[in-house]
């Protein structure tokens, strides 16, 4: 296992945030959604690409809050160009989404 100082831990900005939207990204290699994320007015909308069509429908996301990395660089998947990276863990049923277990406000930081 490699090892993390502080310092490293301190440099990710993890938010909460709300889905608003998810559509499909049939230009994915893998099976995945793009979803736009509301993380409040400091950083409004962003968008990602998630693979988690195994266990998440598209309109049970809407709504529902997860966490994500807003400070990585852009990146171009396809023809999308994803914002933030959201959490999840890789479980042997696909990825498991890492989310609040209680109602927060968007934006708010992990830490």
């Amino acid at each position: 296992m490699k090892t993390a100082d502080y310092k490293h831990f301190e440099n990710l900005d993890i938010r909460v945030g709300t889905i608003t939207e998810v559509v499909e990204f049939p230009k994915a290699r893998i099976p995945a959604y793009k979803v736009e994320i509301d993380f409040g007015a400091e950083f409004g909308r962003l968008k990602s690409s998630a693979q988690i069509t195994g266990l998440y429908k598209k309109e049970d996301l809407v709504g529902t809050q997860v966490l994500a990395v807003v400070n990585f660089p852009k990146k171009q998947i396809a023809n999308f160009l994803s914002e933030c990276l959201i959490l999840g863990i890789y479980s042997k049923e696909g990825v498991v989404l890492l989310r609040p277990d209680k109602q927060c406000d968007n934006g708010l930081k992990v830490g």
